[in-house]
């Protein structure tokens, strides 16, 4: 049941950056909160799915909160 959680949390991260994603400001904000729900094994997932997406308009803001947030 944790892991379909998890899965269903990843799953609508992905969603709600994919909705947001016109936004810097809110791309940020969501990508936060993502990160800080995410057990260490899907914030990685996360990343990397994030970069291979959004990379091209967001890298920054996906490294930057990466640096700031995944570490605290």
């Amino acid at each position: 049941m944790m892991k379909e959680t998890t899965v269903a949390m990843l799953d609508m991260s992905k969603t709600i950056l994919e909705k947001v994603s016109f936004d810097k400001i809110l791309f940020r904000k969501e990508l936060s909160k993502a990160v800080q729900w995410l057990r260490p094994d899907e914030k990685m997932l996360l990343k990397v799915w994030a970069l291979t997406t959004f990379g091209h308009m967001y890298k920054d803001v996906i490294l930057d909160v990466y640096k700031t947030v995944v570490k605290s």
